[in-house]
Order: C-alpha cells, then sequence, then structure tokens
C-alpha cells in the first residue's frame, strides 16, 4: 500500500543526517513515522501537508509515481541545503553593505538622546536614549524606550536592537523590537560636517505601538551626549513630553515639527 509515496519520503528523508533528526523537526514519534516510510500507513491530511511543507514539496508531487518524483526532486535545491544556501545569501548582502559603507562613522560612536514626535501618542514628543557601539567590523545600536503607563506605576523600557551604515553621505539605522519582535524600524540621518558631532538630524519610519498599526514617518533629532554616560541617569530623563514642555529645548521642538511647506509634495527631512 502507498508504494510510491513511501518510496518518495524516502528519497526526502536521505537529504538529512538521520530519520531521527527529520522526525524530531518534524514533531513526529518515530514509531508512527516508520509506519509511513514502510508504507504500512498514509499520512493523514493535515500530517501529510505538515510533511509537505517540511520538504518544501506540494502534496500533489509526493504522490506522483516514484520514477516520476525522482526526476522532479532532482532538479530542485535539495532540502536539507536550503537553510545554509539562505544564509550564504544573507551573509553575501551584508558584506556588500560592509564594503559600500564608510570607514570613518567611528566618529558617531556613543549615547545620544533621540527626540520625535510619538506614533502612539499625538501630540507628545519621545525622548529616548541611543547607543551606538563597535562589534567587529560593524556597528550596531541599541535603542531603549521609557514608558509609563500611569503615575502610578513604575516605567517600562522597550529594547530595539540594529546595525548602523554610513553609505555615501547619509547614516542609515535599521533596528526591532526585541521583546514580541512585531516592528522594525528604519531611521536615515544627516551625517556631520563639523569637527564634532552635536545634533543629528533625518526621518524615521516605523508603525505606531498600539492596536491601531499604523505605519508613520516622522522627523527625528539625535542629540549627541558622549563615548559614556551613566546610563540610569540619562534614561531618567527618557519618556513623552508634551510638546510645548521646558524639558525639552526649544531648537529641538521646532526640528521634530511635522509640518510642510506649501511647495512641499514629499514629507522631508530638514537640516
Amino acid at each position: 500500500m502507498h508504494q510510491d509515496l513511501h518510496q518518495n519520503l524516502r528519497l526526502l528523508c536521505s537529504y538529512y543526517k538521520s530519520i531521527a533528526e527529520v522526525c524530531r523537526r518534524l514533531g513526529i514519534n518515530r514509531p508512527q513515522f516508520n509506519r509511513y516510510l514502510s508504507g504500512q500507513h498514509k499520512p493523514s491530511p493535515n500530517t501529510l501537508r505538515r510533511i509537505c511543507e517540511f520538504f518544501g514539496v506540494d502534496e500533489q508531487d509526493i504522490l506522483l509515481p516514484h520514477g516520476q518524483f525522482q526526476r522532479v526532486v532532482d532538479v530542485r535545491p535539495k532540502p536539507g541545503d536550503q537553510p545554509n544556501q539562505e544564509d550564504s545569501s544573507l551573509q553575501e548582502h551584508l558584506d556588500w553593505l560592509d564594503q559600500g559603507a564608510r570607514g570613518d562613522v567611528d566618529i558617531y560612536l556613543g549615547y545620544y538622546y533621540e527626540y520625535y514626535q510619538s506614533m502612539s501618542a499625538p501630540g507628545k514628543v519621545l525622548q529616548n536614549l541611543v547607543c551606538l557601539e563597535r562589534r567587529g567590523q560593524r556597528v550596531v545600536f541599541q535603542r531603549t524606550e521609557r514608558m509609563r503607563a500611569t503615575t502610578n506605576e513604575p516605567p517600562c523600557h522597550n529594547r530595539y536592537q540594529g546595525i548602523a551604515y554610513l553609505l555615501t553621505d547619509r547614516l542609515f539605522l535599521v533596528d526591532y523590537e526585541t521583546l514580541n519582535r512585531h516592528e522594525i524600524t528604519q531611521t536615515i540621518l544627516f551625517p556631520s560636517f563639523r569637527n564634532r558631532v552635536t545634533r543629528l538630524t533625518g526621518l524615521k519610519i516605523g508603525v505606531s505601538d498600539n492596536s491601531e498599526r499604523m505605519p508613520c514617518c516622522a522627523r527625528v533629532l539625535y542629540e549627541y551626549l558622549g563615548q559614556s554616560v551613566v546610563v540610569r541617569k540619562a534614561l531618567a530623563n527618557c519618556g513623552l513630553h508634551d510638546l510645548d514642555s521646558g524639558q525639552i529645548d526649544a531648537s529641538i521642538r521646532d526640528a521634530v515639527r511635522n509640518d510642510m511647506a506649501p511647495d512641499e509634495y514629499l514629507f522631508r527631512a530638514r537640516h
């Protein structure tokens, strides 16, 4: 019974180190899977779907006569090789970016306050702490949000991890939220044209951190703090502020206003 199916399964399994590895990754116990391999039983429709998704083949293909199935599988990437090929491709893209990035990005290493109008709390300015540092050949960063639900509750911290590249004359930062992993943001900044880094301005794109999850774009300002800070004290200044709050310098408030001039047809960053 199910002669072609069990032979086709054996062929697919041959691309992996062992039957035990396939069973472990599929979440199917070995005795049951052995019955499929021997042709004693045919998997249920749900189990067959899981098997096909794991091996990367179509349900109609796995039921083909064995000789035909061999010819089909022979010209496709081998199931066991796919993760390595994907990893290699990703590494190749990162290597290309490394080669194209400017080496003088080190002048931007250190701590910053980040200011922009909150995407989830309209009319508020969000102040975060950002740290750029070198790890091997790359510059990585952590962005920390300090949020407080009510005045009676202790603040919670949202952390974002990312990578930074100085490409030609713009500084690109891409990060993701590490707790729930449900958001990626990109920030593009003008570099500093002075000997000493003080402030960087640009644009940030992301989604609002609420049930609406609205894609948003906002002007952003990075205020340089130095190579080292007392992190606890720096974080104590972070959080949501009213747009007219005295805790935020007037020049910073002006820099993060999201207005558009009559002759502007795209939302643009401003120096």
